[in-house]
């Protein structure tokens, strides 16, 4: 199956070349962003492997898409960040509303057969349906009354329904999943643009590296969220072209933790305790959220995201302290028997 996916060099998109390249499709991955800045550059005899490519050109993606017949696209290419960035990049995040727009009009002006994937994000809800702790696990209906995160929330929003419209005007055969709140190993942790399991997992890893035994948390570590791991939401995808539901679908995982709980875990696998300076000034997103995976499960058969969030963390952690410690993997294995998290931690630390 000839494959085209959009944002190649981001952290999901990466792991699902990876996938589909080592199943034997022929995959065309491309990226705003110069080929030595890719998370996991897959060099697989089947992968194309485009850099520089902006898509929010739409001559670019008319052209790209008329390259080759393509059986499916999965577009998951946006500007986008943690709370941190999002909050303070409304322009850059909206902006990306040109990437679907133009895929879906450079699709109907050039006939293009190919079905569609849309990552969409479960920022598109409304902040009155997350504004508990305990808030009720949010459902797809739920998004209206429209009112979604500013800037990034209303780009997601609005590209769901120009997709929905390529499949009701033009009959496309298009997916949309609202991801919630993906994390993994091969992704953003450090510079702004983190999301909290990295950015807490290297918080943890350079308060040991440099000795000292306190860590800031945004907020008063009692908001929450319910995180899913990377190959979960890779396997969602799969499970959503299996169907063919084609209206929004939440994609995450139904273990809701607080911050602090998160923490809690995080320490645990390093191994240490750390006294906890709650920053209420920063950026914290809403309340609660959390995800209701009733349709997923209706449409897949029963399946759902099931990677526990401390399984998840461990291997995030591990990749998070290489990067770190500037450590490659030839180097970790000459010198150190990788039993678990805590003994590398005490080897390379001490």
């Amino acid at each position: 199956m000839n494959i085209l996916i959009a944002g190649a060099g981001g952290f999901i998109a990466g792991h699902l070349v990876k996938s589909l390249g080592l199943q034997g499709h022929n995959i065309t991955a491309v990226d705003i962003k110069d080929e030595t800045q890719w998370f996991q550059l897959n060099n697989l005899k089947n992968v194309t492997n485009i850099g520089r490519l902006d898509l929010r050109d739409k001559q670019t993606v008319a052209s790209l898409i008329s390259q080759k017949k393509y059986s499916r696209i999965y577009n998951l290419a946006c500007n986008m960040g943690g709370m941190g960035f999002i909050q303070n990049n409304h322009i850059d995040c909206l902006e990306s509303v040109y990437i679907q727009t133009n895929f879906i009009t450079a699709m109907r002006d050039t006939g293009c057969r190919a079905s569609i994937f849309y990552s969409s994000s479960a920022c598109a809800y409304p902040a009155s349906v997350q504004s508990e702790v305990n808030a009720k696990s949010i459902k797809e209906g739920d998004a209206y009354p429209a009112k979604p995160e500013d800037g990034y929330g209303w780009e997601k929003l609005f590209s769901e329904i120009i997709t929905q419209y390529g499949a009701r005007d033009e009959g496309m055969d298009i997916r949309i999943a609202r991801f919630h709140n993906c994390y993994g190993p091969f992704g953003t942790w450090q510079g702004g643009r983190e999301k909290a399991p990295a950015a807490l997992c290297r918080k943890v890893i350079e308060a040991q590296k440099n000795n000292t035994d306190t860590i800031e948390i945004w907020g008063d570590g009692q908001q929450t969220r319910s995180f899913m791991y990377v190959d979960d939401c890779i396997e969602g995808m799969s499970r959503l072209w299996e169907s063919d539901y084609m209206d929004p679908v939440n994609l995450g995982s139904s273990e809701l933790v607080s911050i602090n709980q998160m923490v809690d875990m995080i320490e645990q696998i390093a191994g240490t305790s750390l006294e906890r300076k709650y920053l209420l000034d920063k950026p914290q997103g809403v309340r609660g959220r959390n995800s209701d995976n009733s349709l997923i499960k209706k449409i897949t058969g029963g399946w759902e995201p099931s990677v526990k969030l401390f399984h998840g963390l461990e291997k995030t952690y591990s990749w998070i302290y290489d990067q770190v410690f500037d450590i490659s993997p030839k180097t970790v294995k000459a010198k150190i028997k990788r039993k678990s998290t805590k003994r590398r931690l005490a080897v390379k630390v001490s």
